[in-house]
């Protein structure tokens, strides 16, 4: 490889590394900011739709930062999405992986380190605050089904932003990922917690070394991401589609005829 071929290639680098901590970074904003929401204590009140609204807003901050750099996934069964998708490659994939496992650790440890002890586990958080578990009379199989079903609400929102007939409203793309987070958090979080996220359960479970039941925010939500992003893939993605009277693109097209010799 010649010194300008190298060259050529350094932005390319520089773009895989930026994106990788990109996502690094925006995962530890989300559950940090997201996790610190979710604190009760009888000194700090809360209640379910702040805790939602919360993870909304915080969301939002995530994507509206680190979109632009690498899609601010935060989230292995976006990135799972994603790739199937045909968005991202696999290498791209595993390192996004490993940022949002880094990143959810990250952010959870600087919560224990900046809230009081019994800000993170107490009596009205015993498995520890933001620790997903299911609501009692919940199955170990209504919660795989429910995290399964509101991840494929997740996943179908991060396709139709992928959808090349979408290109033109992704000014709104934080708002919309927002919205839809407090919503089904709204809805669902006080049967499983509504993690929709594998690592956004596993930093708080980590420092807490509450596991109880943790397998079903990893399996709900990766089977979701895995079928979702399937259907929509081939049953309603779109072509990408170009805007000719407003572009100043110029075009030329070359016909090439070419003709037996007899």
């Amino acid at each position: 490889m010649s010194r300008s071929q190298w060259w050529r290639l350094q932005p390319q680098h520089r773009n895989r590394v930026a994106a990788f901590f990109g996502e690094l970074v925006a995962t530890a904003t989300f559950i940090f900011v997201a996790c610190m929401g979710c604190v009760q204590t009888p000194l700090f009140l809360n209640s379910h739709f702040q805790s939602a609204l919360n993870f909304g807003l915080a969301i939002l901050i995530a994507i509206q930062c680190y979109g632009c750099v690498s899609g601010a996934h935060l989230n292995p069964a976006i990135t799972l999405a994603a790739w199937i998708f045909g968005v991202l490659t696999w290498r791209m994939a595993i390192a996004y992986f490993v940022a949002q496992v880094a990143g959810a650790l990250i952010g959870y440890g600087l919560l224990v380190a900046v809230m009081p002890y019994n800000a993170i586990k107490g009596v009205d958080n015993p498995a520890g605050v933001c620790v997903t578990v299911l609501a009692t009379d919940i199955t170990v199989l209504q919660g795989v089904f429910i995290e399964f079903l509101i991840t494929c609400c997740l996943v179908a929102v991060a396709c139709s932003v992928w959808d090349p007939r979408n290109a033109k409203f992704k000014d709104s793309v934080p708002v919309r990922f927002g919205l839809c987070v407090s919503s089904l958090i709204l809805t669902a979080g006080l049967f499983t917690g509504a993690s929709m996220n594998p690592t956004r359960s596993l930093g708080p479970a980590v420092w807490n070394n509450s596991w109880e039941h943790h397998w079903i925010y990893w399996v709900g939500p990766l089977v979701a991401g895995l079928v979702a992003s399937l259907i929509y893939r081939f049953a309603f993605k779109g072509d990408e589609e170009f805007e000719l009277r407003s572009s100043t693109a110029k075009l030329r097209v070359i016909e090439e005829v070419i003709v037996p010799a007899p």
